[in-house]
């Protein structure tokens, strides 16, 4: 069975996002930044890929699971196809226009479980909050590049889940001299 790794940055306080989505606050230089483009090149858009001169193995992910709200900016910057070295599923509550080899599903939850009965490498969950918290029991192991930075309000890890404690057991912790912390955790076996 394919896994679903939900791989984002967060600020200190739980925040993937400032209220209007922009993410900027979170630091783009540091050591850090050779584990990204090294370990998770898979999960770089393509045209950042082409502009860093780094090129997806497809090896760790080949199918990328994002919602509306993080599609769009890369369409407002023209780029119709963020993931083009990716298997793209855009989650969206409407019926949208896309291009021809882009999916767009309102049932998030059911296509993940979809997606991971099939054969293939792993699905990267690329965001937002709301469509991690609406997936949050496929998620098998999180990805968490922890900033250290408090953004105060912002879109949250995990949008529009009740109160409902679900357990990750640690799998590594890594410092950067940068202040970023990469936390990986996988579901605890007694919960799934």
């Amino acid at each position: 069975m394919r896994e679903a790794t939900y791989y984002v940055g967060v600020s200190l306080d739980g925040r993937i996002a400032a209220p209007d989505g922009t993410f900027d606050a979170f630091p783009v230089e540091g050591d850090h930044l050779q584990v990204l483009m090294h370990e998770y090149t898979d999960a770089i858009p393509t045209h950042i890929q082409d502009a860093v001169g780094v090129k997806a193995t497809t090896t760790m992910f080949d199918t990328v699971l994002m919602g509306w709200e993080t599609y769009t900016p890369a369409l407002k910057e023209g780029i119709d196809s963020p993931y083009r070295h990716l298997r793209q599923i855009i989650a969206s509550r409407r019926q949208r226009e896309v291009p021809e080899g882009i999916e767009v599903t309102a049932e998030p939850l059911q296509r993940l479980r979809e997606l991971k009965a099939e054969d293939g490498a792993g699905i990267y969950i690329a965001g937002g909050g709301a469509l991690a918290g609406a997936v949050l029991p496929e998620i098998d192991r999180l990805v968490l590049k922890i900033y250290p930075v408090v953004l105060g309000a912002g879109i949250p890890l995990f949008g529009g889940i009740d109160y409902s404690p679900d357990d990750f057991q640690r799998i590594e912790v890594r410092t950067f001299d940068s202040g970023m912390i990469m936390a990986e955790y996988r579901r605890s076996a007694a919960r799934t």
